[in-house]
């Protein structure tokens, strides 16, 4: 057999750090819509962790975060 070296992994990607880590932030604030928007797809779903780079403890706020934001109209459930 050939040795095929496109089928082999090109190596690890970095890992992303998160940036409410980064930051220190205690709390995820739900009107902060200019930072709640860089979580969301075009599609407004909410983009998951290996994406964003976020850790598990940030995701499990964030995503409450963007629930509250959009059940108060600040943010949209979908876009066409």
């Amino acid at each position: 057999m050939a040795y095929d070296k496109d089928s082999k992994a090109r190596g690890h990607k970095r890992r992303k750090v998160c940036n409410f880590c980064v930051d220190k932030a205690t709390h995820i604030d739900y009107k902060d819509i200019a930072k709640l928007r860089r979580y969301i797809s075009e599609r407004s779903k909410i983009l998951p962790r290996r994406t964003t780079g976020t850790c598990a403890q940030h995701q499990r706020e964030l995503t409450e975060a963007i629930k509250r934001a959009r059940q108060i109209a600040l943010l949209p459930y979908v876009t066409d």
